[in-house]
């Protein structure tokens, strides 16, 4: 029985961006549904369960920014900022406030494509969540579900979003043995070339602040200083 197809939503209120990225979706065989406001976007995540936003951060009303802090308090969907605002500030507050990747305009149809496949490759979507198998890992007190894509501390669930949980399976998977950043990139992130390596330090103190919320020492993720990260194991 086939897979059901990825739904993605598309946030943006210049036609010409959502034509353009709805059309390119669907041709990969995604479901697309397309809103032009932040709360229209808003009322459609509450009735559809989607597996990748895709949001634009300048909108009527309330921006992008805006939208993914509400989507955050009760959703890990990947999301994916689109916007012409491309320093590296506009980035790091996409990325603080929860989002998962930042990809600036003008941008072309692979790239957009090698994000999206990134993003959901790495997401526990819908019906892909039930029966998934993949491999255990227990360490300090954590354990990792790869197949079910959850983390959990003394029973307790770790409220991640898929980037979050893919850099903490990382340094899991690797206990004790120092990663660099751009280690942590191609197998968190996926790919070498379509992210800096400061979004590795920006995902890093999400991961800290979630792990210190589960009632976990945020120091089980290491600083190495000069090279990158470690999940200390004693």
């Amino acid at each position: 029985m086939p897979d059901t197809p990825a739904r993605i939503l598309v946030v943006d209120d210049e036609a010409s961006i959502t034509e353009f990225v709805s059309y390119n979706l669907r041709k990969e065989g995604y479901e697309v549904a397309v809103a032009e406001n932040g709360d229209d976007a808003l009322a459609l995540a509450k009735m559809h369960p989607f597996d990748l936003v895709v949001l634009d951060v300048m909108l009527p009303g309330i921006d992008g920014y805006e939208v993914c802090r509400r989507l955050r308090v009760d959703s890990s969907v990947p999301v994916l900022f689109l916007s012409a605002r491309d320093t590296e500030l506009d980035k790091v507050v996409g990325l603080e406030i929860g989002g998962d990747d930042y990809l600036a305009k003008p941008f072309g149809v692979r790239e957009l494509q090698a994000r999206v496949k990134a993003l959901l490759r790495r997401a526990p979507a819908g019906s892909r969540e039930a029966g998934g198998v993949g491999e255990h890992i227990e360490l300090a007190g954590i354990t990792l579900d790869e197949g079910a894509h959850t983390a959990t501390a003394s029973g307790r669930l770790i409220d991640l979003t898929p980037r979050e949980f893919e850099l903490l399976a990382c340094l899991m998977r690797h206990g004790g043995k120092v990663l660099s950043r751009d280690q942590l990139l191609r197998e968190a992130w996926g790919w070498e070339y379509l992210v800096e390596t400061k979004t590795v330090d920006t995902h890093v103190k999400r991961l800290r602040d979630k792990l210190e919320a589960a009632g976990c020492d945020p120091a089980l993720v290491e600083t190495v200083r000069g090279y990158g990260y470690r999940f200390h194991v004693s």
